[in-house]
């Protein structure tokens, strides 16, 4: 089922009351790509079936589904909508081992170092649509996005990856993303119309300033 309404005001997919509605309506949609599309990408960067992976703003996706039909088995999704957890539980109850947790991206209730990759399809664009300049987004939306990425690091092992896919162009987003801990690599995806990777990969600062 396909979720036609496109809001008159672009910062409703800022609000959870939107997406609770919406996933009352609708059971599944993708923003993007499928994981066919991103599974060269994914099984590239992702080595091992039993990494732990933590899907960022999961939705009703089918995302974590075809990677777990695929052998990735260690997923633990999130998202703040109470209705889509709910349903995305029900839906996958016999994909044993995969969890479905209502939390907020911006304040994840995780140790430090939890996660082998973290993945984020399309939510932080979400946290970004803005009727302000794109060029230079207001202090609170720069630091809504920021509150993501900084908890993205905190419960990454090093050596772990964030992968974030999305429409948004490299000039636009490589600053939301840039931290000390990694460097910022972009692959562009789609012919006429192009949709961006980006993978980064968490250092240990610490033992590399000794």
């Amino acid at each position: 089922m396909v979720f036609a309404e496109v809001p008159d005001d672009p910062t409703a997919y800022r609000r959870q009351e939107y997406w609770e509605e919406r996933y009352s309506k609708e059971e599944s949609f993708d923003w993007f790509k499928t994981y066919a599309d991103l599974k060269p990408l994914l099984n590239e960067h992702i080595k091992s079936k039993d990494a732990k992976i933590l899907m960022l703003g999961c939705g009703n996706s089918t995302l974590s589904e075809d990677m777990y039909d695929d052998g990735y088995h260690n997923i633990v999704n999130i998202d703040f909508s109470k209705i889509v957890i709910h349903n995305m539980t029900e839906k996958c109850k016999d994909r044993v081992g995969m969890e479905w947790i209502e939390m907020d991206i911006k304040d994840l209730m995780f140790e430090d170092g939890s996660f082998d990759v973290a993945i984020d399809k399309g939510t932080m664009d979400a946290l970004m649509c803005d009727r302000g300049d794109v060029w230079n987004p207001d202090e609170e939306l720069v630091r809504t996005v920021a509150q993501e990425v900084d908890e993205v690091v905190r419960v990454l092992k090093v050596g772990g990856q964030f992968l974030y896919i999305t429409f948004g162009q490299p000039h636009f987003r490589k600053r939301h993303l840039e931290r000390p801990c990694w460097t910022v690599q972009t692959t562009t995806l789609g012919d006429a119309f192009h949709y961006f990777y980006y993978h980064m990969v968490k250092q240990d600062i610490a033992a590399s300033s000794k």
